[in-house]
């Protein structure tokens, strides 16, 4: 063997002329690697003017008398380039970079850096850019703008992004959770099925659902916006010519229990633009026919929401309450607390307010 197994150093040999030579040889080799540091990692064509000592990474596409010495360490020694080539786990400080180097078989990487462009990352089980990534966060990013771009046909990509997130079955989590403060405030994703939520929260442990989409068949739900139908379950007498509150009182929907079938009333649990509608009918009492049917809704007790709907002839309508009347249609700006009920009016004769058609409705809208 001529040479150290590592570096490449020649041996003096035994018997050997001018042994002077081949120490000089070790001597230049060994200037050229030990702390060995290089001024510019960018460079395909040698400089055009060199000092003694200096150093070089080639960047790919070398030229000249650095042909084919990619990703080698160009020494200038003696009025001459030499090529060291890298060997696994050889370090260099890059100078105009201010960056430390180390060669992995194929490539130099960043030593506790980004990795050069090109790198490859595999199976590493912690990244963190600008924090530290630990197990419970094994991805951590401090930043504040992030960007995803499709790789565009020219560069040999389709044009196309897609962020893909994966859960192990329907029963598990899969999710974007939006903090502030590191309190959680909103949730996005599956969680314990496959259909999709989005929840959100004052205090990041008592969650609404906001919106719900069931996946077998796409349909939209808004669980907490307030909404409630609700009918009469009896013929409710009333008097001539008095408005009487209609005692609506069974509720066939109720969410967020806006509705009381106490008070047959609905209570506004926020501030905001509502929805209301009602059937109103006539069932005779006797041989009575009111000379007409009113129907309105009122705010609070007292405040009319909306002006009378009238129907001013009942000879047309059957007298057994099978049909009905009036159809009343409102929307009204609430405060939190605004109460709402439906009363209605017999003219000149007294009636009943069949069961069979008398309904009463609301929804949140805004």
């Amino acid at each position: 063997m001529d040479q150290t197994a590592k570096l490449d150093l020649p041996y003096i040999m035994p018997s050997q002329a001018q042994k002077h030579v081949t120490h000089n040889e070790a001597l230049r080799l060994l200037d050229g690697l030990v702390q060995l540091s290089v001024i510019d990692r960018d460079l395909p064509d040698p400089p055009t003017a060199p000092a003694e000592g200096d150093r070089y990474l080639v960047s790919p596409g070398g030229s000249g008398a650095w042909m084919g010495w990619d990703g080698a360490v160009a020494h200038h020694a003696d009025g001459v380039w030499q090529k060291l080539t890298p060997q696994p786990g050889w370090r260099a400080w890059v100078e105009d970079e201010g960056k430390l180097i180390a060669f992995d078989g194929s490539s130099w990487q960043v030593v506790g850096g980004i990795p050069a462009s090109g790198a490859q990352i595999q199976n590493a089980a912690l990244l963190g850019i600008g924090t530290a990534a630990d197990a419970a966060n094994p991805f951590s990013a401090r930043v504040n703008k992030a960007l995803w771009t499709a790789l565009y046909t020219a560069e040999g990509g389709n044009g196309d992004l897609f962020h893909t997130m994966n859960k192990e079955n329907a029963a598990g989590d899969v999710g974007i959770l939006m903090q502030s403060g590191f309190v959680t405030k909103a949730l996005m994703g599956l969680f314990g099925s496959d259909n999709w939520r989005l929840s959100v929260s004052s205090d990041g442990s008592v969650f609404h659902d906001a919106i719900r989409a069931e996946a077998g068949s796409g349909r939209i739900a808004l669980p907490s916006n307030p909404k409630f139908v609700a009918h009469l379950n009896y013929d409710q007498y009333v008097a001539a010519d008095s408005w009487t509150k209609v005692a609506v009182n069974s509720a066939d929907y109720n969410d967020q229990g806006v509705f009381d079938a106490g008070t047959n009333r609905f209570t506004a649990p926020a501030a905001g633009l509502y929805g209301f509608g009602a059937a109103i009918g006539w069932k005779q009492n006797g041989a009575n026919v009111p000379s007409a049917a009113k129907a309105k809704l009122v705010r609070n007790g007292s405040l009319d929401l909306t002006a009378p709907l009238v129907m001013p002839s009942l000879s047309v309508i059957a007298t057994d309450g099978s049909e009905t009347v009036l159809h009343l249609q409102a929307m009204a700006l609430l405060a939190t607390g605004d109460t709402v009920e439906l009363r209605q009016l017999f003219g000149s004769f007294d009636g009943y307010v069949p069961q069979t058609v008398t309904r009463f409705w609301g929804w949140w809208v805004a």
